[in-house]
């Protein structure tokens, strides 16, 4: 079986630059979207390591999952649960009564999403070192 833990830990880095990017563009739905899908790639690293592959993309049950492995410290839990909100309402308008998304999400959400992403990341590169 081919380990691709460490690829799937280059992805998240590579989605949280892009966060960056969006964070400087003003781009805030989008920075926290791209925060939990950088957050979910980190977290399936971590399950790649262990050799316990998850599908689906609910940050809460991937570190469940890695929980039966390894310690997962609270505040990281907490980062997920933040940043799992972020899945559907960062990209859909239906999400709300009304408005688009671009206009639900602020500077704070999005600097606190790379705070969180960063959090997710570093845990990964913890245990299975940076790629």
């Amino acid at each position: 079986m081919v380990q691709r833990a460490k690829d799937w830990l280059k992805e998240a880095q590579a989605e949280l630059c892009a966060g960056y990017d969006l964070l400087r563009g003003q781009h805030w739905s989008w920075c926290c979207f791209t925060c939990q899908q950088a957050a979910e790639k980190a977290l399936k690293a971590v399950c790649e390591h262990f050799r316990i592959p998850q599908f689906g993309h609910n940050l809460n049950l991937l570190v469940q999952a890695i929980a039966a492995h390894t310690a997962v410290p609270e505040p990281l839990r907490m980062s997920c649960a933040r940043l799992n909100r972020y899945y559907i309402p960062t990209r859909y308008p239906n999400a709300f009564d009304q408005g688009a998304p671009a206009e639900q999400f602020f500077e704070a959400d999005a600097r606190q999403a790379l705070t969180d992403a960063e959090e997710v990341i570093r845990f990964a590169e913890d245990l299975i070192g940076s790629p």
